[in-house]
Order: structure tokens, then C-alpha cells, then sequence
């Protein structure tokens, strides 16, 4: 087995997906002056939502669009909580994460009737897209077609996200509330609904998010699958600057870690050692570019309240 191939690239694209997703709905929330750490929450409860709404309608596209819908309810709660009760957003944040550990935990038990995983092996999961002309290429079409519908609206996504910032009415003011939202609502911006705009729009990538990792990558839920990809989409999102193209190069920078790391498992490595790899590129990367991505960017957050 060789350690880089082409199938170690294909692989990177499918494990950026949940990253990429998290952390475009982690700028969003950025982009209105909010640091949401909940993300990790809002996708496991995307994830296990996907995996209810399979079970239940047996239709992949209803799955995903609850998954996207009940991260869109916990992303309000947060949205409430900060905006409205104007609580501290890293404390809600911790909080969410708390409640969607707990809550699948209890859900899965209570729904499913198991403990730790619940797997059905007549569940299917997301389509596999051959694209057109691309599957023919030599090397490209390899790497690049063949995966799931969500791992290209993921880089999509960023492209609109783009877009709707830099080049659009509500995206300038999305931008303005973000810099200054006292400035913001001097000149008439209604603050607090583009701010749930922003965060409701979070919680529906979050959700896609959690149903690529339940439905896209393997089709199962275990307890507390996010595994920390939240938090890696979070520094994703912070070394990115939270501009969409920054955080498609970091979000790959993740998830060709965390490729590396299952393909080094097959080289007789400890699995302990493997696991933990796309965490201390994490730590690595916080500590290398803390001046450029964390500390501006928690600087410009607390200036503009």
C-alpha cells in the first residue's frame, strides 16, 4: 500500500465535506459579530437527525433536509440566546455542545432501543455522482467524480457564500454588522435580524454537514461521531479569516489530515498515534498563525460589540 496515490486526494475531497460545511456556517456567524463553538453540536445533531429521518421516511433527500432543519431549530436557540437574552456566545456555544451530546446520546437509546452505534444494513445512503465527461479524464475524473451530492454543493457553497458577501446588497450589510453593529444601526440596518439571517443560515450547513458524515461518509451514528470535527472547522474558519476562499485551502489542509490519518492505519501504526494526528496539526496550526487567524480574528469580533 502506498501512502500518496490518487486515492488518497479523492479521499481528502470526501473528508473535507463536514469540515468545510461547519466552518462556512462558522464565518457566517463570524461576518455578524458572533463566535459560535457550538458548531460541534450542530453537526452531531445534523448527523443523528440524518440517520431519524432515513430511518423513518426511507428517503435520502427528506433525511438530509431534516438534518439541515434540526440544526436550523438548535442554531435559533443559540441565535435567542445571544441576540435576544444577550447571553455570552462562547457560553451558549459550550452549552449547545453539551445538549446535542446529551440529547443523541438519550435519542439514540430511546428511539433505537441501543447503546453507542446504531447501524441498519438495508439503510441507504447518499448517491454516489459520476459527473459527466470529468469520470473520463485520466487522473482528474478519479479524483473528482464519484462522491456524494453534499460534497459538491460543499465547494459550491463557499462559491455563493462568496458571492452573496462581496457581491450583494445583504451581504454588505451582513459585513457591516459584523464590523460595527452600533454604526450598522445608526443608518437604519436591522441588526438583529440580519444576525439570525446569518446564524440560521449556520445551522442548515451544519446540518448538511452532520448528514454527509452520517449519510455520505458511512451510513451509521455513534455517539459523539463528530469526533471534534467542529472544532477543527472552527480554526478552519478562524485561519481562512472567515472569507470563504481562505477556508476552502484550510478546511483541506484538515481533511487531508485527517485522509493521512486513516491511510496510516494501514501501515501497521498504533491507532492511537493515527487518530490523534489531525488534532496536533490543529494545535499546530493555532499556534503558528494565532497573530494572523485567532487573535485578529477574536479582536475584530470584540471591537465591533
Amino acid at each position: 500500500m502506498e501512502l500518496f496515490d490518487l486515492t488518497l486526494l479523492s479521499s481528502t475531497i470526501r473528508m473535507v465535506t463536514p469540515i468545510l460545511l461547519a466552518a462556512l456556517g462558522g464565518a457566517l456567524c463570524a461576518r455578524v459579530g458572533l463566535f459560535n463553538v457550538g458548531l460541534e453540536g450542530l453537526v452531531l445533531i445534523g448527523a443523528f437527525s440524518a440517520i431519524v429521518g432515513n430511518h423513518i421516511t426511507g428517503n435520502v433527500l427528506l433525511a438530509v433536509l431534516f438534518a439541515a432543519f434540526m440544526s436550523f431549530l438548535f442554531a435559533m436557540l443559540f441565535a435567542v440566546m445571544t441576540i435576544q437574552l444577550k447571553a455570552n456566545d462562547i457560553v451558549v456555544g459550550v452549552a449547545i455542545n453539551f445538549l446535542a451530546l446529551g440529547l443523541t446520546t438519550f435519542a439514540l437509546r430511546t428511539i433505537f432501543q441501543v447503546k453507542g452505534a446504531y447501524y441498519d444494513k438495508d439503510m441507504e445512503g447518499l448517491p454516489k455522482w459520476d459527473i459527466p465527461v470529468i469520470q473520463d479524464i485520466p487522473v482528474v475524473g478519479s479524483i473528482l467524480s464519484g462522491h456524494s451530492p453534499l460534497v459538491y454543493f460543499a465547494f459550491l457553497a463557499a462559491i455563493l457564500l462568496y458571492v452573496f458577501l462581496y457581491r450583494t446588497v445583504i451581504g454588505f450589510r451582513v459585513l457591516s454588522v459584523g464590523m460595527n453593529p452600533t454604526a450598522a444601526k445608526s443608518i437604519g440596518l436591522k441588526v438583529s435580524s440580519l444576525q439570525y439571517l446569518a446564524i440560521g443560515m449556520s445551522g442548515v450547513l451544519c446540518g448538511l454537514a452532520g448528514a454527509q458524515l452520517s449519510l455520505g461518509q458511512v451510513t451509521l451514528f455513534t455517539e459523539g461521531m463528530t469526533a471534534g470535527r467542529g472544532f477543527i472547522a472552527l480554526v478552519a474558519m478562524m485561519l481562512g479569516q472567515s472569507h470563504p476562499i481562505g477556508i476552502i485551502g484550510s478546511s483541506l489542509l484538515f481533511g487531508f489530515m485527517d485522509a493521512i490519518s486513516i491511510r496510516l492505519q494501514g501501515f501497521s501504526l498504533p491507532t492511537q498515534f493515527t487518530q490523534m494526528l489531525p488534532y496536533l496539526i490543529t494545535i499546530l496550526a493555532m499556534f503558528l498563525l494565532r497573530d494572523r487567524g485567532m487573535g485578529s480574528q477574536l479582536g475584530n469580533q470584540q471591537s465591533g460589540r
